[in-house]
């Protein structure tokens, strides 16, 4: 045989290996989402029996007909497909598909379990506003001080930080992170716009950064760039740093704010993210948010929204969505899902914005025009 077909050969090995290798990292990571979705569905169903037992006046009933599920699981699996290819073509690297804290949900997950008379407790009794006694109400807004969700201390404790990633998980069965990482590809593509600018000045802002589980996928996603977080909470900026400094790359910048009212200079950032945040503000207090993001962009910079779906984007989901703020205290989302990002988005002075929707999570795309 030739050199020129023992080459050919050995790239041709070379290529299947690559291939049988993709395979296996693909099946693992449908094998992962199918048991992150079990567990999170027995779970709930587990909790919700139990609740029903213990305290049968608080028994609401949530319509799942047959085609609401197999919208739903249709839906998922569309995000995992989306999810996968993205990792695949190095949006974000395959290894964070696989990223998650398992020795600690491991530990934290009896703590859901103690919590859940209180919360049940609080939720039947439309108790919205148990707040820890400690906390000056004078430093953050009145909106602020609710039991978002009927969690124990709002976000206002290491408590609620402490079990705040692992609630989210069950609670979307295993595809909060999926949903998350939307913003990585419009994030990614927006800052482009500073491609010929070396990556120490390029600055990305995560608004709401809460416990930094987004933060820490953009930090894989763009390893080189200054990353900067911003909270309202004192606890959850605490379990943020916790967690961010127990993982590769360099520190986040991360600071405790109102992001109505942002600590930082005019067109400070190239790129801002913003996740699950906007259906938690009143109408007033949305706006304030879009508008002071459009202050610190950077002209040409990008600003990637992720938040709930909505009604006009996503009515076959209409019954989830009523449900949501009726079971869970969601003082806001009827609101929210009745709302105009994009004419907020517009309002603030954006352009060029884009909308996908990806299972329960709708992604909105940004720029600040140049001057």
């Amino acid at each position: 045989m030739s050199q020129k077909c023992y080459k050919s050969a050995g790239i041709e090995a070379i290529h299947l290996i690559l291939m049988a290798s993709s395979n296996v990292a693909k099946i693992a990571y449908k094998t992962l989402q199918q048991g992150k979705n079990l567990a999170g569905l027995a779970h709930k169903g587990v909790t919700t029996k139990i609740m029903e037992v213990m305290l049968p006046d608080s028994k609401s009933d949530f319509p799942l007909n047959p085609k609401l599920l197999s919208d739903l699981r249709d839906s998922i699996d569309l995000l995992e497909q989306i999810d996968w290819n993205e990792a695949e073509n190095g949006i974000y690297p395959v290894s964070q598909l696989f990223e998650a804290p398992w020795v600690e949900w491991a530990k934290k997950y009896p703590l859901i379990w103690l919590d859940m008379p209180s919360t049940w407790e609080r939720r039947r009794k439309s108790k919205t506003r148990e707040i820890p006694k400690k906390i000056d109400q004078d430093l953050y807004p009145d909106y602020y001080l609710q039991n978002f969700h009927h969690q124990t201390d709002g976000y206002l404790s290491e408590h609620s930080a402490k079990i705040y990633d692992l609630q989210v998980e069950i609670l979307f069965n295993g595809t909060a992170d999926l949903m998350r990482r939307r913003i990585l590809s419009p994030l990614k593509k927006g800052l482009k716009e500073f491609d010929d600018r070396n990556t120490s000045r390029i600055n990305v802002l995560d608004v709401a950064t809460g416990t930094g589980r987004t933060i820490q996928q953009i930090r894989g996603a763009l390893p080189d760039i200054n990353l900067y977080g911003i909270d309202l909470s004192g606890s959850y900026l605490k379990q943020a740093s916790k967690y961010l400094s127990s993982r590769k790359g360099d520190l986040v910048q991360l600071t405790k704010g109102n992001a109505e009212e942002m600590p930082f200079s005019d067109k400070t950032f190239q790129g801002i993210s913003c996740v699950f945040l906007l259906h938690e503000l009143p109408r007033k207090a949305r706006q304030n948010v879009i508008n002071e993001c459009f202050r610190v962009l950077e002209p040409g910079g990008v600003f990637v929204l992720a938040d709930s779906i909505q009604l006009s984007d996503s009515l076959k989901f209409k019954d989830v969505m009523d449900n949501f703020y009726k079971i869970f205290h969601e003082p806001y989302y009827k609101d929210y899902i009745n709302d105009d990002i994009e004419k907020r988005l517009t309002e603030a002075g954006f352009v060029n914005i884009t909308a996908n929707s990806h299972f329960m999570t709708r992604v909105w795309s940004a720029t600040k025009p140049k001057i």
